[in-house]
């Protein structure tokens, strides 16, 4: 589990063929491999990866081939800067929002949005991502927790403050680039469960009432959904 607050870039120095057409992902992160053990999950650009070898500041992560095709990871090469962040620990402090680092799927930047101390992005992420950006709601953009300041359409903006954009690769991204893309786990959580009332209980042996509207066809949440979903009792 992480909070969506990027200790430090790191910079990948390597890239091999892994076992089963995965990849062996090496990069330098001098501001976290001091603090890290072998078998410790590190966020890269928001992929929950393991730390399978320290090389003074170097770590080396095995890649599978499900995450360089669901993510940017696949897009790497060397030279290329990645967010990092150690996973959270029992008592830390949460300055961001719950993120898991189960990447669930890419955006790609739309549009730059600069005015004066001003800097925003716009994304359009993959078929049904829209459903859970709501605004003033929480995502997680190539690992960095983020507030949607717009969601409309196809699209949503975030806006950057001036210390993400020093010590992030946000600020580097620009029209056309893909990021990863971790919608709120809460906001997943409650969309499914309100999306399965009424579905047929396995308890009961089938019986209940017919199933709920698709998660699609949700358009507002009543009182009465609530209950019906149990969220009053």
């Amino acid at each position: 589990m992480f909070s969506g607050i990027v200790e430090c870039q790191g910079c990948v120095t390597g890239l091999r063929a892994g076992g089963g057409g995965g990849v062996r992902l090496r990069v330098r992160a001098a501001g976290v491999a001091s603090g890290t053990a072998l078998g410790a999950s590190v966020a890269v650009s928001g992929v929950c990866l393991t730390v399978a070898g320290i090389d003074g500041e170097h770590l080396e992560f095995d890649v599978v081939p499900e995450t360089l095709r669901r993510t940017t990871l696949g897009d790497l090469r060397a030279g290329a800067r990645v967010n990092l962040e150690r996973s959270l620990r029992v008592g830390d402090r949460l300055d961001g929002h719950f993120v898991q680092g189960h990447v669930d799927g890419t955006a790609t930047v739309t549009e730059v949005i600069r005015r004066a101390d001003e800097h925003e992005l716009r994304f359009a992420p993959e078929r049904g991502l829209m459903t859970y950006m709501i605004p003033k709601g929480s995502v997680a953009v190539d690992g960095v927790s983020l507030t949607i300041a717009a969601a409309a359409g196809d699209t949503f903006t975030v806006a950057l403050i001036p210390t993400t954009l020093q010590v992030t690769t946000l600020g580097e991204r620009r029209v056309g680039d893909r990021v990863n893309l971790e919608t709120d786990i809460l906001i997943r959580a409650l969309f499914h469960r309100l999306s399965g009332v009424g579905e047929p209980s396995v308890a009961a042996g089938g019986g209940g009432a017919a199933p709920a509207a698709s998660l699609g066809a949700i358009s507002s949440v009543t009182r009465e959904l609530l209950d019906r979903a149990g969220f009053l009792r």
